[in-house]
């Protein structure tokens, strides 16, 4: 097995051939299933020995070779731009965004297959992708469905777990909880304590992972139904795709709603290793805790402001321009409102990335998502006006790299447009999202035996001795 060209290459092929490349062109390097083979594991019992293989050359070859320096600013600063995690499942480019295995977005949207023509991809087929290398047939895309469908049962226990909270605790604490209630038939936990062989981790870490994946939509609709709807649960539809699925169970049958959910779990899936999710559920696995611990941890920080909770704020905000201005607010009125918003202290929530130096073509894929089913929307024309208005505020204040819209400045508009309002709501949503790219790379990591994450900290008082000792030497 091949897998893509790296993106090293693809990105100076790219330069060279510049902007006029079309997206058909693009796409002509992307690595298709050539067999017909409907099982996903073994798919990937046949890659594990290849990518094992692959991994032993640089380790060998290229152990000392330096990937960069690290500065005081790094340190203290949030490891930003520190390269320290091998992340096979998505790479974040500042200028293109997230490639899944090599792909942006508008290139899964293009070959990853749908529910029907010209529709959005379906997250199966991302999770195929993430796993293999490879994107997959409409056949194999089908027989993944219908395998998270059988691995979608949720215990009673676990609704019991939820139910002990005040039905007022957060979505996200009710989502976690869960989480860790799924952790008690965890496959990798009954394997480490028989005695499993290391060369074998990866097998009930995949178990794990795919029923989690199935399981998550499960819980997460029932904590919705039981905050927002009275306790009526619905259940798992067989004739329904994972995306299409999650709605249905949440309580939304409009097929453009099945669309939207698609497309919101597929872009919100994965963003490489760094972030803070991402990083927990690598952390907490790298000590052999199991993909549940590994998860709700991960669930765990998505619940920061600063975070996962971000999409959340992005809606109280707009809403709240709207109820001191109005919905046909002025770009004047615009302007004097995200300055109040910034005098105070605040931030202008939805605009601003960690990596990325130009608009999140996350938020670009929801915005043409909206201009084709919601062009007319109040909140919708107000998040078009605040591309226009914020970004030149913001680099006028000097103090962001990146002034651009993020991923959480548009979807909760098109979430509340369908009727899903509850804005406490949206980080769960993110989160079961997130279990696809988190879960995918968990298997990897017990494939490649990647170790204990352990890197060195430092004290005030040690980084001061060392700054002066380099400054006086």
């Amino acid at each position: 097995m091949v897998f893509f060209r790296s993106v090293t290459a693809l990105s100076k092929l790219r330069s060279r051939l510049g902007q006029r490349s079309s997206l058909r062109d693009s796409v002509r390097w992307i690595q298709t299933q050539t067999t017909t083979d409907l099982d996903l594991r073994s798919q990937l019992a046949e890659l594990i020995p290849e990518q094992q293989e692959r991994l032993k050359k640089p380790k060998a070859d290229y152990g000392k070779v330096q990937l960069g320096n690290i500065t005081v600013d790094m340190v203290i600063g949030g490891m930003r731009g520190m390269t320290g995690l091998l992340w096979e499942t998505s790479l974040l480019d500042p200028d293109e965004g997230i490639r899944f295995r090599g792909l942006s977005i508008p290139e899964c949207q293009k070959v990853l297959p749908a529910a029907k023509p010209g529709g959005e991809p379906l997250p199966e087929g991302l999770l195929w992708l993430l796993l293999t290398g490879k994107v997959p047939s409409k056949e194999q895309v089908d027989a993944l469905s219908k395998e998270l469908r059988t691995r979608a049962v949720v215990p009673a226990h676990v609704y019991k777990a939820i139910d002990a909270l005040p039905i007022t605790a957060h979505p996200m604490t009710q989502f976690t909880t869960g989480v860790m209630a799924l952790q008690v038939d965890s496959e990798f936990q009954k394997a480490y304590e028989k005695g499993i062989h290391k060369s074998k981790y990866w097998e009930p870490t995949f178990e794990d992972s795919l029923s989690l994946i199935a399981q998550v939509p499960v819980v997460a609709a029932y904590i919705y139904r039981r905050i927002f709807k009275d306790g009526k649960v619905r259940p798992v539809n067989d004739s329904l795709d994972y995306g299409a699925n999650f709605s249905h169970m949440l309580g939304f049958d409009d097929p453009i709603v099945h669309e939207l959910m698609r497309l919101y779990v597929t872009i919100h899936s994965d963003h490489e290793g760094g972030n803070v999710s991402a990083h927990t559920g690598h952390l907490v696995a790298s000590a052999l805790s199991d993909p549940y611990l590994s998860y709700a941890a991960a669930l765990n920080g998505l619940a920061g402001p600063l975070h996962g909770l971000a999409n959340q704020e992005v809606l109280l905000w707009i809403k709240s321009v709207v109820d001191e201005v109005g919905e046909n607010v002025t770009t004047k009125q615009l302007k004097e409102y995200v300055w109040k918003t910034l005098k105070s202290g605040k931030v202008v929530p939805g605009f601003g990335h960690g990596v990325l130096r130009k608009t999140d073509p996350r938020y670009t894929c929801q915005r043409e998502f909206a201009l084709k089913h919601m062009p007319d929307d109040p909140l919708f024309q107000l998040v078009s006006k605040l591309y226009e208005v914020v970004p030149p505020i913001l680099t006028e204040l000097g103090k962001v790299k990146n002034p651009w819209p993020n991923v959480d400045a548009h979807s909760g508009v098109l979430l509340n447009h369908f009727g899903l309002t509850e804005a406490r709501y949206f980080t769960v949503l993110f989160g079961v999202s997130r279990s696809i790219g988190i879960g995918s790379q968990l298997i990897w990591d017990r494939a490649l035996g990647l170790p204990l994450e352990r890197p060195k900290s430092v004290t005030m008082e040690s980084l001061e001795n060392f700054c002066k000792k380099a400054a006086s030497s």
